[in-house]
């Protein structure tokens, strides 16, 4: 069995490494540190929630130490998933080298203040980086190693002129990492531009959600949604993260959800950083057992304890599906995702299946049923929240529901389909 210690780290990497609870490299990690210390570029793909950080931090910080007077540049698409990024490379450095962080909604004052320590490793976002070259508060000139983390997110967020700008700014000799959680033709047009002679890395299926993660569908109309959602919540335990489709929906649900006793915050791009920052706190704390949140506020979000994910508006893309359940699920761990139907949905649904399971029949429609039965209720049921009427959903295998036609929407291992009536 491979380890860390095989593949010859500094010692203060390897009890990093070990303090954290790593010993043993996940598949990413263990097919990319290898050619990374090596000195070769990058470009590797798989599911979230797969050691993507270490798999480049770990060769990044090597390589650094061994290159006197360079520096390292990490570019991520949001504020949230920097920061989380500068998390684990000071858990991995200690006090060896100095990392900043450069994003969006920060102190302008204070990221200078850290940039006057001359960090050797800066993490941000391309937006906030753009404007430090733009106001010469950073230059690049001697950054031999570059990572672009969640690339595909990155384009979709129309940060491809920001990447050609910074890129622009760089050394032609230099290492570089491109990490993505999908592998669309637009990522590999963009590795010919910024990769010289990459290795390929790729695990599992980039269209694949993990194994371990429960897919659920649930078929409702537009009346009885939010209904069905505090019903969902009352027989969950762990925390959830929603998933709607604008601010202001996330605003609403998460009102609502806390006038019904289920405590729950909104994450969406117009919160202020502090505010961001106290929500994804409080979450982390278990002070707030629900998070609902937009697609890009959520992305980059890697908080282990994520039990459930329930989309509650379907996105409008199928990729962004593998990318919402993908923040349940990870390292290895079990989690649900619960995605509800509203009629309007039709369409969308079918393009999620055949995304996940290409060259099948669609998805059946789910036909009425008889009452599902309730299984004793959990500890994390909130006993102030206001009694539902007699349950209309139906399980799939309920013997009450033979008079429907409900079928599996899903045949993956580990997903099914429950009917509404």
């Amino acid at each position: 069995m491979t380890t860390f210690i095989s593949f010859g780290l500094p010692s203060f990497l390897n009890e990093s490494l070990e303090k954290m609870g790593i010993t043993i490299p996940t598949p990413i990690q263990g097919k990319s540190i290898p050619p990374g210390l090596e000195g070769c570029d990058i470009l590797a793909s798989a599911q979230t929630g797969t050691g993507k950080t270490i798999a480049y931090l770990v060769p990044l910080i090597t390589n650094l130490l061994n290159t006197p007077r360079s520096t390292a540049l990490i570019l991520a698409p949001t504020r949230e998933l920097a920061a989380q990024i500068q998390t684990t490379a000071r858990a991995l450095l200690g006090k060896k080298i100095e990392v900043a962080l450069l994003i969006g909604g920060d102190s302008m004052g204070k990221q200078l203040s850290a940039l006057k320590r001359q960090p050797r490793v800066i993490i941000g976002t391309p937006g906030r980086i753009t404007d430090h070259l733009k106001r010469r508060t950073l230059r690049l000139e001697e950054t031999r190693f570059l990572v672009l983390d969640e690339t595909d997110r990155m384009l979709d967020m129309g940060f491809s002129e920001a990447l050609k700008k910074i890129v622009q700014h760089l050394p032609k000799e230099r290492q570089t990492f491109m990490f993505s959680a999908t592998m669309p033709p637009t990522i590999k047009t963009l590795s010919l531009t910024y990769l010289t002679n990459p290795q390929h890395i790729s695990v599992g299926s980039t269209n694949e959600p993990a194994l371990k993660i429960k897919q659920e569908s649930l078929k409702t109309s537009n009346t009885e949604k939010f209904p069905c959602l505090i019903k969902e919540l009352n027989e969950r335990e762990g925390s959830v993260i929603i998933f709607v489709k604008t601010k202001h929906g996330a605003d609403r649900l998460a009102e609502k959800l806390s006038q019904q006793n289920h405590h729950a915050a909104a994450i969406h791009g117009d919160l202020k950083q502090r505010k961001r920052e106290e929500v994804l706190r409080n979450f982390l704390n278990l002070k707030k057992r629900i998070m609902v949140a937009t697609d890009i506020a959520a992305r980059g979000i890697d908080i282990p304890h994520i039990k459930h994910v329930i989309n509650y508006d379907l996105p409008q893309c199928p990729e962004d599906y593998i990318h919402r359940i993908g923040r349940t699920g990870r390292a290895g761990m079990e989690g649900s995702a619960l995605s509800l139907i509203s009629p309007e949905d039709g369409q969308k649904w079918r393009r999620i299946h055949q995304l996940i399971n290409p060259g099948q029949a669609q998805p059946h429609s789910i036909a009425p049923g008889g009452p599902r039965k309730r299984t004793k209720k959990r500890p994390f049921q909130n006993p102030s929240a206001p009694k539902q009427g007699p349950s209309r959903y139906a399980s799939s295998k309920n013997k009450d529901s033979k008079r429907g036609t409900s079928k599996r929407g899903f045949s993956k291992k580990g997903s099914s389909q429950r009917a509404w009536a």
